[in-house]
């Protein structure tokens, strides 16, 4: 693993044009440093704070390059995309940007908070299924049917080399870190990155962190083939991808270091320090790299080094920060 000098899906120069396209469109997201992790974790700990930007995503960056990549022909076509939620966003946003029709399939259960951000940008939703591999086949059905052009959520180039564009602009502010510790869904995300930051210094240890519960690409990264893995729902829905992407794994089985599970005791508790301790409402997903952190089992890669987590994502419905507020709130009354 760590080959930089295979022939991969993208290369670095598909992340610096993807750094062109959305220069004028997508913000460059903070990056803070976060005194709380450091001192709960021995390392110098640094977000990045995706929840910051447009649609509340890193998908957005993803879903614009894609789009702008698209020929006047597919354009004219409509776009149609599967998402549980952040995918959504980034490609009706992106659509609507570009004055391009666009209809979204979720999973019946998606947050509603997501569903609502996604048809405000003026697309058309689709609920079907009780999970994104689901929605996801139900797509690909009415794709075929409509003749609308499908926007891959991670499996694709485009969309993977604009995710990328968050490990540019770490290295542009943070040069000399050591660990980029990154959620991880289908994979889009942190073969993006990886592919931007080996590209710079190939020892730079990227982690990448699922849930306990739905893990296929940390299953796929132990079996060194694709494999699938799902034994329930998780408070990461934005990342529960049961069978990560043919490209991406490509990309994850060559140049990430290591794949890190959390439980979901681990996400909620993240979910609730990150809101207490840095003030950042981050959904499930969101906070994964952060459990990693607070869990130690990332402390190899932490302790006396600069590392940076990224925040992937902050739309998750207000019930759910409630109960998971309140469900700290009784526990420690309990406790005193």
């Amino acid at each position: 693993m760590n080959n930089i000098n295979v022939k991969l899906p993208i290369s670095i120069n598909d992340v610096r044009e993807a750094k062109f396209i959305l220069k004028n469109n997508s913000r460059i997201s903070p990056l803070v440093k976060s005194f709380y992790l450091s001192g709960k974790s021995g390392g110098e700990v640094y977000l990045k704070l995706e929840n910051m930007q447009l649609t509340g995503s890193f998908k957005f960056r993803g879903a614009f390059n894609k789009i702008s990549h698209l020929s006047k022909e597919e354009k004219s076509k409509g776009v149609i995309a599967c998402s549980a939620g952040n995918h959504a966003q980034g490609v009706a946003l992106s659509c609507h940007l570009q004055g391009i029709r666009s209809k979204i399939v979720m999973p019946v259960d998606a947050p509603k908070a997501k569903i609502s951000a996604t048809e405000g940008y003026g697309a058309e939703v689709v609920l079907f299924g009780d999970s994104f591999d689901e929605a996801k086949a139900k797509c690909l059905e009415i794709q075929k049917e409509t003749g609308e052009t499908f926007i891959a959520p991670y499996d694709d180039p485009y969309v993977m080399a604009g995710q990328g564009t968050i490990g540019l602009e770490i290295l542009d502010e943070i040069w000399d870190v050591d660990t980029v510790i990154v959620p991880v869904g289908g994979g889009g995300l942190i073969s993006g990155m990886a592919v931007a930051l080996k590209a710079f210094n190939p020892l730079i240890n990227i982690i990448g962190v699922q849930a306990e519960r739905v893990h296929g690409m940390a299953a796929s990264f132990k079996e060194g083939k694709i494999t699938s893995h799902k034994e329930g729902s998780t408070l990461a829905d934005g990342c529960a991808v049961q069978t990560p992407g043919v490209l991406t794994f490509e990309i994850v089985n060559e140049l990430v270091t290591d794949m890190i599970l959390v439980s979901e005791d681990e996400i909620e508790l993240a979910m609730k320090d990150l809101i207490q301790r840095t003030k950042s409402v981050v959904e499930g997903g969101g906070a994964l790299a952060t459990a990693a952190i607070l869990s130690g089992k990332v402390d190899k890669y932490v302790r006396n080094k600069k590392v940076v987590a990224v925040i992937s994502g902050g739309n998750v419905d207000l019930s759910r920060i409630s109960d998971i507020m309140g469900h700290f709130l009784t526990a420690n009354e309990l406790i005193n």
